[in-house]
């Protein structure tokens, strides 16, 4: 997916529609000239909802849509005719999908399952006509319920990618280059940091024609779970993601700080992630000979660990077999 088509943030205006007022309107008729009341009810103003699509990856198709209007109800009529409904606005998003208040940041539901929906604005309910009102001491009530105003405000929607695998790691550390060769998808790939400026998804194909989805998202740098950098847009994405893979580079300074590192950023942003299970890859380690290797090894954090190059293509199905066994532990 093209970087300028992946849209995981906007704000958008939501009105539902009002209901229709009740009827104040009295049965008559040749044979019954002094009918009673027969005033029917408005009709519900529209609502607009959310509604979950896993064809969906991106909210691109709002980007553009600043504006979302629900229809009015209609009015209620003689004979206890109820009004129409007005017509809802339903917003097809992707799994993953956050929606929260503009003013107040409050959470306000998240959308997690296909076909799964939740009505963002309520519209107002219909009034009740006239004939609600009639008692053994007021026969004829000349007054019905007008339509209770719609909602609206300003909404922000936020995606939170729901992949198999997440890619942890400081900018330039081989995210998107192990994406591209053990996936189908097409980053953008240079050697210089923040190369990867939205995330990526890729399907990672394994055998007998199972396969799993990696989420590769812009790179961690110290102080991210306080904003910097592009923290704050990383560490949501990552939230969703079940199987973490740290990516450090053979040639860093000290394996072992850098994953402290990274680890530390993902506890402060959110202590959960703590939950989540982890490996690490080793990366570029055609930079390394083998006594180089050995010797990191005994330095490693004591997590599953292979060592890679996505250059030479070698450590890559040892990797997915990992991933695959850690991924299907709780199946």
């Amino acid at each position: 997916m093209s970087e300028s088509n992946f849209v995981d943030y906007v704000k958008i205006f939501c009105a539902s529609g009002k209901g229709g007022a009740g009827s104040t309107h009295f049965l008559r008729t040749r044979g019954n000239p002094r009918g009673g009341p027969d005033g029917g009810d408005g009709g519900n103003g529209g609502n607009i909802i959310l509604k979950g699509k896993k064809q969906f990856w991106t909210l691109l198709h709002l980007k553009f849509t600043k504006h979302l209007k629900a229809g009015h109800g209609e009015h209620g009529a003689r004979s206890l005719r109820t009004g129409a409904c007005g017509n809802n606005v339903i917003i097809d998003v992707p799994l993953g999908t956050v929606a929260r208040d503009s003013e107040t940041g409050e959470f306000l539901c998240e959308i997690t399952e296909a076909e799964e929906t939740h009505v963002l604005v309520p519209g107002g309910r219909g009034g009740l006509g006239n004939d609600h009102f009639k008692s053994s001491t007021n026969q004829s009530p000349k007054y019905a319920q007008p339509g209770e105003p719609g909602q609206e405000g300003w909404f922000i929607l936020e995606l939170k990618l729901l992949a198999d695998v997440g890619l942890v790691g400081f900018p330039n550390a081989g995210k998107s280059t192990l994406l591209s060769v053990i996936s189908a998808a097409k980053p953008q790939i240079a050697d210089y940091p923040f190369t990867t400026l939205k995330p990526n998804l890729g399907i990672v194909s394994y055998h007998d024609n199972h396969s799993f989805v990696m989420a590769d998202i812009p790179g961690i740098i110290e102080g991210a779970h306080e904003g910097k950098g592009i923290g704050l847009r990383f560490l949501r994405h990552i939230e969703r993601n079940s199987l973490l893979l740290f990516m450090i580079p053979v040639d860093c300074n000290d394996i072992r700080e850098e994953y402290r590192i990274l680890l530390n950023e993902l506890r402060l942003y959110n202590a959960e992630l703590m939950d989540k299970p982890r490996l690490l890859a080793v990366t570029k380690a055609d930079l390394a000979d083998e006594e180089i290797t050995r010797e990191l090894k005994k330095e490693l954090p004591d997590l599953p660990c292979v060592f890679i190059s996505s250059h030479k293509q070698t450590g890559l199905e040892k990797l997915k077999g990992m991933l695959w066994e850690e991924l299907n532990k709780s199946v």
